[in-house]
């Protein structure tokens, strides 16, 4: 029987199988510095990042909102959004971008997506279909088993967490791709017309781990007449 409870636990702590999210949403209901999402992803050489998400919150305080770290940087790719209004501070292999006067809104749901390439070490924004300036981060390939983090900051490779710098909201249609995309296919993203979806990361084709108090549900869309 013992045997049989730890089996069962240690598949229950594991990466689930592939599940298209499609209208589904991640919502982090609460406080706290344990609560996340692990993404599951193998590649482990990067030269090139785009991700996209959507995400709603009424938050005001320091928050993360996409965390990746390596044994070797915490903060390998990491978006957090200050405090400061209008403010996202972008890092790439603990190397700081920072970002002002962005059109952050409260309870609504947003498109985000960030680009990183190694050839220029330039990192740019985009949230709600609207660019930012380039800003310059690092320009060396990025290396190392990668964790993926929603949900909370990482402060350690898969780890670290504090309650005043985690994400309560809803984040949907996260997609990672280890190469830049254009202007255009971002502007499809965000306008919610057909993408090609992440090859590293598809929420359509997603594996992931849920900890503590984060839920699944349906994304509820505007009613027709």
């Amino acid at each position: 029987m013992k045997k049989l409870i730890l089996t069962l636990l240690m598949f229950s702590s594991g990466y689930s199988e592939p599940q298209d999210l499609s209208g589904k949403v991640f919502i982090f209901p609460l406080e706290t510095n344990t609560a996340h999402v692990r993404l599951k992803t193998s590649k482990e050489t990067f030269t090139s990042i785009t991700v996209c998400f959507r995400f709603f919150t009424d938050l005001s305080r320091n928050h993360a909102l996409f965390s990746m770290a390596t044994h070797s940087s915490d903060n390998a790719f990491l978006v957090f959004k200050s405090a400061a209004d209008g403010r996202i501070l972008h890092y790439v292999q603990n190397k700081e971008a920072r970002f002002d006067g962005l059109g952050f809104y409260a309870n609504i749901w947003q498109p985000f997506c960030s680009t990183w390439a190694s050839e220029s070490g330039l990192v740019q924004l985009w949230l709600n279909g609207k660019p930012s300036s380039r800003k310059f981060t690092e320009s060396a390939p990025l290396k190392g088993i990668p964790i993926v983090v929603l949900g909370q900051e990482q402060d350690s490779h898969g780890s670290g967490f504090t309650a005043d710098q985690s994400f309560v909201g809803m984040i949907s249609n996260v997609h990672m791709w280890d190469y830049v995309l254009s202007h255009c296919e971002i502007q499809q993203f965000s306008s919610g017309m057909s993408f090609t979806p992440g090859n590293v990361i598809n929420w359509r084709a997603l594996e992931y781990q849920v900890s503590g108090k984060v839920l699944v549900e349906d994304k509820h869309n505007s009613c027709s007449n």
